[in-house]
């Protein structure tokens, strides 16, 4: 707190500007600062491994073993494929929840902490007001996030997308799906401003630290539950068995019989060795046709970005919501805003 009432007087930057408020925010949180760089330093360097040296010297091992043993081939491993899996997985992982940290850190140590040790009272009453200070305690914040994840999630998908023959995930598997592209950013604002508010209204550091790693859990479940109904979807029929473009998720499949009646998760034909026995089966059974529904890989952005805006609706509600409360807590508190 002491650094954000001497600002002004050590530079000469009043710190009623935004400057002097934005230079408070990173002094007081260095720490942090330097943490959120080294984790971004590290996970870069992590991925351009994997994307280079770590995935020329996985495919070597393939390739020694698929030489060796046809089985090998469905089952390959090796020490640098290990290494190359392990790094990966680690990456996807932490940039897919990471999210969370941020969550955590906003509750405990950006609003919850001052609140509890008072020192936030002291800057509204001496130097900045309310408005102004929460105002910055999220600027700052979320111009770094922004910045790092605009590094990671482009080296992740570029790590992705070269190894993707060595990868047992789809595209649409969850941690790859966060990782890979705008979901990631909007789930970390989220935490942002859910965790600020978890500390505007518990006012203590460790409760607001779980409240605020809590409040953003069902988000994103949410988003993991029903991001597949936030886009059409693409329903084919045919006489015969539907075979689904590459890489498509498989939502639903089933039979329409002779009376136009759709079934779905009906698996009947679909064992039949030949296309006579598919249809005397069809026949018998009833079944006109098959149906099925599905997200081609083409909609990978548009589930991105539609996830993209409920979420960051869901974070500016939060923000919103932190505005009212401080402005009618300080008013009670006669503190101007």
């Amino acid at each position: 707190m002491t650094t954000l009432l001497t600002t002004g007087t050590s530079t000469g930057t009043s710190p009623r500007t935004g400057r002097g408020l934005a230079l408070s925010v990173l002094r007081l949180h260095r720490s942090a600062l330097w943490l959120w760089l080294l984790l971004v330093a590290a996970l870069s360097a992590a991925m351009l491994w994997a994307y280079g040296p770590g995935y020329d010297a996985a495919v070597a091992d393939v390739r020694e073993q698929c030489r060796d043993s046809v089985e090998a081939c469905h089952y390959p491993n090796g020490p640098w494929l290990n290494k190359y899996d392990t790094t990966v997985a680690f990456t996807t992982l932490t940039v897919a929840y990471f999210p969370f940290l941020v969550a955590a850190w906003a509750g405990a140590a950006l609003i919850g902490r001052e609140l509890e040790t008072s020192t936030a009272h002291l800057a509204w009453t001496q130097s900045v007001s309310p408005t102004r200070w929460l105002a910055a305690k999220l600027a700052v914040p979320a111009l770094l996030i922004t910045a790092g994840t605009a590094v990671l999630v482009p080296l992740h998908r570029l790590m992705w997308n070269r190894g993707a023959e060595l990868l047992w995930a789809d595209w649409y598997d969850e941690n790859t799906f966060h990782a890979n592209g705008t979901v990631t950013l909007a789930y970390a604002l989220c935490g942002l401003a859910l965790g600020t508010l978890a500390g505007l209204v518990v006012g203590r550091a460790l409760p607001a630290l779980g409240v605020a790693f809590a409040a953003l859990l069902p988000v994103f479940y949410l988003g993991n539950e029903y991001r597949v109904s936030l886009w059409p979807t693409v329903t084919a029929t045919d006489t015969r068995i539907p075979s689904l473009p590459a890489e498509a998720l498989d939502l639903e499949h089933g039979v329409i019989t002779t009376e136009g009646t759709r079934i779905g998760n009906n698996l009947a034909c679909t064992d039949s060795d030949s296309a006579a026995d598919l249809k005397r089966c069809m026949t018998d059974a009833g079944i006109s046709d098959f149906w099925t529904t599905y997200h081609p890989k083409s909609h990978f952005w548009p589930l991105q970005l539609a996830e993209t805006g409920v979420v960051l609706a869901v974070a500016a509600l939060a923000v919103t919501a932190a505005f009212v409360l401080l402005r009618r807590r300080t008013a009670t508190e006669g503190v101007a805003v």
